[in-house]
């Protein structure tokens, strides 16, 4: 199977991410630049990883008009990433355009797309959270909602919690590729995550791919932690 693993590079500076990849391109997946990295260290980061040989996440979740979304994920797919982040609540057209601009790009460049990755509710809202802005349903209901118009939309990828991934397995077209954050392996301090799974529950579950930060970039040694992850889905 491939190597689900992407490494989440929530650190500030482009030194300690490149340092991380060197060590862990070897057991891992892909590396996930976020919007802390990213701000700090611009599209280079993105260059220089990809340098590597390594694939890269761009999660940077793009929520914006449909063409200033489809120009953002052009730019995106010049860098040569793998994966981008868009809001699904951007509504049908925005994710239209995201997905077009992306394989329209991406055949201009003569490489495969980009995966459009989907993001329905935010981890840290609950339904309190949603009705403050206006939104009267359910956490679940509301993910549902989302994820079917990312399907219609065309696109082949969503970002779900761990304990979305069995009720979304059920409603979503089986070719969808679900991407897990949230995931822990129980031997980590307790942080802002409390929708958890273990590596091995999410991938049983139906992920295809985690995101994994703290337990491997905090750890002592990070090489070790995310090899003993990928042995634990055997």
């Amino acid at each position: 199977m491939q190597n689900p693993i992407i490494v989440a590079l929530d650190v500030p500076l482009a030194e300690t991410a490149l340092q991380l990849a060197a060590q862990l391109a070897p057991v891992v997946g892909a590396f996930k630049i976020g919007s802390e990295l990213f701000t700090s260290a611009g599209p280079e980061i993105v260059r220089r990883i990809r340098a590597t040989g390594a694939d890269v996440f761009l999660d940077l979740k793009f929520h914006d008009i449909p063409n200033t979304v489809a120009k953002a994920v052009a730019s995106a797919t010049r860098l040569d990433v793998q994966m981008i982040t868009i809001h699904t609540c951007g509504g049908l057209e925005m994710m239209k355009a995201a997905e077009q601009s992306a394989q329209q790009t991406a055949l201009q460049a003569g490489r495969n797309a980009p995966l459009i990755l989907g993001v329905t509710v935010l981890t840290s809202m609950d339904t309190n959270n949603l009705s403050e802005v206006g939104v009267p349903t359910n956490v679940g209901h509301q993910v549902e909602r989302l994820a079917s118009l990312a399907a219609k939309a065309g696109l082949r990828g969503l970002v779900c919690s761990p304990l979305e991934i069995t009720a979304l397995r059920q409603v979503l077209p089986s070719h969808m590729q679900l991407v897990t954050p949230g995931i822990r392996t129980g031997a980590e301090k307790a942080d802002d995550q409390k929708r958890t799974l273990t590596p091995k529950e999410a991938i049983t579950a139906g992920a295809n791919w985690l995101v994994i930060g703290r337990p491997i970039y905090a750890a002592e040694n990070p090489r070790a932690a995310a090899e003993k992850i990928l042995a634990s889905l055997q």
